[in-house]
């Protein structure tokens, strides 16, 4: 089955298998067959042709055929039956006598039930589960225009993606607050995620990882373009209108789940049925699916369609309005379902007209250059164009923070002395590798313009005696530029195939013990760390927050600018290949140079940077410098990420041999490799 992955030809894979049988079998038929065996005559060699019809064409042929329409579990089980079938066969024949109260009659019997009801029952669940398949499949063309349907994990991305993306900030869509905790919650729509940071701009978590439509943790949940939010400060919960899912997401901040309260999703049914197949190992991955059947009879016109803003009208329901003010949806959270759609602003008016007014009634504060520049930006509101800015702003004490849509970051102001900033955001590396980047080996990106591979910044060949390698990457960052901030380990990811049985980086590699200690030494080990605990405690607890302020995971960086990026790894004889990636969030240094440089200038050095990272032809410079320019922010302010990809090939050679002979000796290596971005 794993070759037929790989692409082998069945029709090969045949022909191997008889030449290897032939190999195997020849030297016992020529020795002890020799005398036995019968002449060569024309029966005997038409028997021979047509046993080689019957068993490496159609028993072998259809066989692999079937596997890999299959799987390799089905194959086996339905394949085991021909024994069973050879039995029954030979017995309507009168070939085999079955005797009932002979043990020996008796196993073949129960063995023949046995293999028939096995086959029978994955025959059956294979049915079931291609009947499941076609019905979801026709519900999904049926249901087509229907907006709760789940989008597919391969997202189109716009052209121009390819420069914006790589802003720290991509279309920051909407933002709300809570002000008890000190947080405040922005959706970064076009990166897919929510971004939870205080009031001095330090990210304290991120939820979303991947466009997409799935539960989950926070690292593992998917959104796809998210807008408004809204707290919930007595559930601690967060409400996110996930708008191109056209769903209501919720998530628990304090377990840090993301579950969804519109479409209505169920748990599969339980019994008999799905517990035999969890045990044989056989049941589906997902555990849960959306309401189809009731879905399906609403219409259209009760279904959400892009929703974007988001009430709280009381504690049973909510109110979700469209970006154009259109439409409105009261979602019901007990039920999970739509109570009532109200159309044309009018309508919405009436029923959240004292919601709306109240909120906006903020806006007088702020001062009229940004409200016209952001209400250009996203005006979709003909009768109210404020409206328009109804998620974009929120009050947090003394201030108004708001996001900046044109210029891709958020502003703030206080309404006492009229102090105007942009947030400066810290602790970037809580954000982790950004999911554009953390590509699997062989995965490429489906862009809206065809197939696009990921571009490998540097490549480097070492050849090494096996065993524990250290490897230190020295990257020079591109000139002009400067780290926001030292880069984490969480924006660090390392992978390794071939001959490589185990990579980490150093500081976690610190943390475990040598392969040169037993397992006795190391319960001494930790006898001896129990004993000081106990006989002083106070010294212990000392020492260990002496190693909290020691952060192994940080980057480490020198005065040169250069950043060191520290891998250990142990390898076997053979090839291998280690893959780095990492995410560089730089902005352009403040010197004598850009200083007087101009803005166009400025916005043009962003973009070379940025460059090398894509395929030339997905990229449009002068559409990039165009949108930083109307933005009208300083462009050595624009945080941007620089990814880095580098692979290092390895080549081992065996373990060197001890004076005996016998025994071999295991080194330790060490490599650096430098890497100019």
């Amino acid at each position: 089955m794993a070759t037929l992955n790989q692409g082998q030809n069945r029709y090969v894979l045949i022909v191997y298998r008889n030449a290897v049988a032939a190999l195997v079998l020849a030297p016992f038929a020529l020795f002890f067959e020799r005398k036995v065996r019968p002449k060569m005559t024309l029966s005997v060699f038409w028997k021979i042709v047509l046993l080689g019809f019957l068993e490496p064409i159609l028993d072998q042929g259809f066989g692999y055929l079937g596997m890999n329409m299959t799987s390799a579990t089905y194959t086996s089980a339905i394949m085991n039956v021909l024994p069973s079938v050879t039995f029954v066969i030979a017995w309507i024949l009168r070939m085999e006598k079955v005797k009932i109260v002979e043990v020996r009659s008796q196993a073949k019997v129960i063995g023949t039930l046995v293999a028939l009801g096995g086959a029978l029952v994955m025959t059956l669940y294979k049915a079931l589960d291609s009947l499941t398949q076609d019905t979801e499949k026709s519900k999904s063309v049926k249901l087509f225009t229907n907006t709760w349907s789940k989008q597919a994990d391969a997202i189109k991305e716009p052209h121009f993606s390819s420069f914006l993306q790589d802003l720290l900030l991509y279309f920051p869509g909407c933002i709300s607050a809570d002000e008890v905790g000190d947080r405040l919650f922005l959706s970064d729509s076009n990166h897919h995620r929510i971004i939870i940071f205080d009031n001095s701009g330090k990210i304290l978590d991120s939820i979303g990882c991947f466009p997409g439509f799935e539960d989950g943790e926070f690292e593992s949940a998917k959104m796809l373009r998210p807008a408004a939010t809204l707290y919930d400060k007595e559930e601690d919960c967060l409400y996110i209108v996930d708008s191109e899912n056209h769903a209501i997401r919720r998530a628990n901040i304090k377990t840090r789940v993301v579950e969804t309260v519109y479409p209505k999703v169920i748990k599969k049914s339980g019994g008999i049925w799905s517990w035999m197949m969890e045990k044989m190992g056989l049941g589906k991955d997902d555990d849960a699916t959306v309401d189809a059947d009731a879905k399906s009879e609403e219409s259209d016109a009760h279904s959400l369609m892009f929703p974007w803003h988001i009430l709280k009208r009381d504690n049973d329901s909510l109110l979700v309005i469209n970006k154009s003010f259109s439409k409105l949806w009261i979602v019901n959270l007990a039920s999970g379902e739509i109570e009532e759609v109200v159309e044309g602003f009018p309508g919405i008016m009436e029923v959240c007209g004292e919601l709306m007014t109240e909120k906006l009634s903020v806006l007088k504060h702020l001062p009229s250059n940004w409200l016209q520049q952001q209400t250009k930006a996203i005006s979709s509101c003909k009768e109210q164009p404020n409206a328009s800015l109804l998620s974009s702003f929120t009050e947090f004490g003394d201030e108004i923070v708001m996001t900046d849509i044109a210029g891709q970051r958020v502003l703030k102001l206080n309404t006492e002395s009229g102090a105007r900033s942009s947030i400066q955001f810290s602790n970037i590396g809580i954000l982790g590798l950004p999911y554009w980047l953390s590509i699997p080996l062989e995965r490429v990106f489906n862009l809206a313009n065809g197939v696009q591979e990921a571009h490998v910044s540097h490549t480097h060949e070492l050849r090494l005696l096996p065993g524990k390698i250290s490897i230190r990457l020295n990257i020079e960052i591109p000139k002009g530029t400067e780290l926001v901030e030292p880069i984490q380990e969480s924006c660090v990811w390392r992978q390794a195939r071939g001959a490589i049985n185990d990579v980490s980086s150093a500081g976690s590699a610190a943390e475990q013990p040598s392969e040169k200690v037993g397992v006795s030494q190391q319960w001494y080990d930790e006898l001896d760390s129990l004993a000081k605990e106990i006989a002083n405690p106070e010294l212990a607890e000392e020492e260990e927050e002496q190693e909290e302020d020691i952060n192994p995971s940080e980057i480490e960086s020198e005065d040169d600018g250069r950043i060191h990026i520290d891998c250990i790894i142990n390898t076997s004889p053979g090839t291998s290949e280690l893959i780095v990636y990492a995410a560089l969030y730089l902005r352009l240094a403040k010197n004598e140079e850009t200083e007087s440089a101009s803005q166009e200038e400025l916005a043009r050095r962003v973009a070379e940077i940025l460059k090398p990272t894509r395929n030339m032809t997905t990229m449009n410079e002068d559409l990039f410098v165009e949108v930083l320019l109307k933005s009208k922010r300083q462009v050595r302010d624009i945080v941007f990420v620089k990814p880095m990809h580098v692979r290092i090939k390895l080549d081992s050679k065996d373990h060197p041999k001890a004076d005996n002979s016998r025994d071999v000796i295991l080194t330790d290596s060490s490599a650096q490799v430098d890497v100019s971005l």
